[in-house]
């Protein structure tokens, strides 16, 4: 009898465990094919910004603290 069901890691111990059960041929891990992939936020967003002297952004910074005092 197979089922499948879906897990989400949250801790990598978990996924260290599930690794030994399938060495033990008591599980089959694949991969699924709808995962979304990793998204490289770095390169996602590069050149989004501009690039901007240290003493506006620290203007902006303080304007937006002031804002909320």
């Amino acid at each position: 009898m197979i089922k499948t069901i879906t897990v989400d890691i949250i801790n990598e111990k978990a996924l260290k465990l599930l690794q030994d059960l399938e060495l033990l041929q008591l599980i089959r891990m694949r991969k699924d094919k709808d995962q979304p992939a990793t998204v490289n936020w770095a390169e996602r967003y590069k050149g989004a910004m501009t690039k901007q002297p240290i003493s506006d952004i620290d203007n902006q910074l303080n304007e937006l603290r002031g804002a909320w005092e």
